[in-house]
């Protein structure tokens, strides 16, 4: 996809200049560039975007929008057949490209999904240079596209050449394509945003940590490595703690000792008529419950 290039090679551009700025996250070292492409988007959004999602879902059927989301994830399937093959998980491709032959003919272009039994992956090219042990590299906030990272902005250039919709040769329904897909993928998230509309956070750091999170989680198909902080806290698990008996304060039994004035010192130890005659210190919980009584 031209444009796609077009933006990586803009955003290279762009960061280069801004490499010597210092960035708080160190998986965003880029970020005074990245805020500001992402309040671009954001009005870009807020001014068309968005009004165009809410549109879209309020005139649509639910049975159209059934229809509308399995005819571009049958399409998206081809795709994940694809880097199945280059992760070498042939079970996995065996079953993504069955869902695309079934759903392409019995399913009538995929429109109806007929393949509701075989689950459905997700799987790209940036997900398989993860695969293969590549680095996702700095964070970047790309022009319109949203949050990606070096990594992810190559596999998604990559995954533009098997693309059917990238292959149509008509302009025009190659271009109305992209933008059903667009409008339809952004009336989608219209509920998920409402969680974060009323809560008082930085929206940039939010969206930027799930979906790094999120990508690190698909690499490594739901079972992402563990840090250093995550064994140490698995290991403190596997310890069984036995907690501590309550203490009914009003019940404590009171050790016969004398009592002395407050204007005087309180003797730190107190000796008690045991067998052994050793003289020990009353226990802590004891001490501040007798310190705190009005005498």
């Amino acid at each position: 996809m031209k444009s796609t290039s077009a933006l990586l090679i803009a955003a290279g551009l762009l960061l280069g200049g801004c490499a010597a700025t210092p960035a708080k996250n160190p998986a965003d070292p880029f970020e005074p560039l990245n805020r500001s492409v992402y309040q671009f988007n954001d009005a870009l959004d807020r001014a068309v975007a968005k009004p165009v999602a809410k549109g879209y879902d309020a005139v649509m059927p639910e049975p159209g929008k059934i229809m509308v989301n399995n005819f571009f994830s049958n399409l998206d399937d081809v795709l994940v057949t694809f880097n199945d093959l280059l992760q070498f998980k042939f079970a996995q491709a065996a079953s993504d490209g069955s869902r695309v032959i079934f759903n392409s003919t019995f399913g009538i272009l995929g429109l109806f999904e007929v393949t509701d039994r075989l689950p459905k992956h997700n799987e790209d090219f940036g997900q398989t240079l993860g695969y293969w042990g590549i680095n996702s590299g700095p964070y970047l906030m790309l022009p319109i596209l949203g949050p990606s990272t070096v990594r992810d902005g190559i596999g998604l250039y990559v995954d533009s050449f098997p693309s059917q919709v990238r292959n149509i040769s008509h302009v025009r329904t190659r271009n109305q394509l992209y933008l059903t897909r667009g409008i339809h993928r952004r009336a989608q998230l219209l509920e998920q945003e409402k969680l974060i509309e009323g809560a008082v956070i930085d929206r940039y750091e939010f969206l930027r940590d799930a979906y790094l999170q999120r990508r690190q989680s698909l690499v490594y198909d739901g079972n992402p490595p563990r840090s250093g902080y995550d064994d140490l806290d698995l290991e403190d698990e596997d310890i069984p703690q036995q907690a501590p008996a309550p203490v009914d304060h009003e019940k404590a039994p009171i050790p016969d000792f004398p009592i002395t004035r407050q204007d005087e010192a309180p003797e730190p130890a107190v000796k008690l008529a045991v067998a052994d005659e050793k003289t020990f210190e009353p226990p802590k919980v004891l001490k501040i419950w007798v310190a705190q009584r009005s005498y």
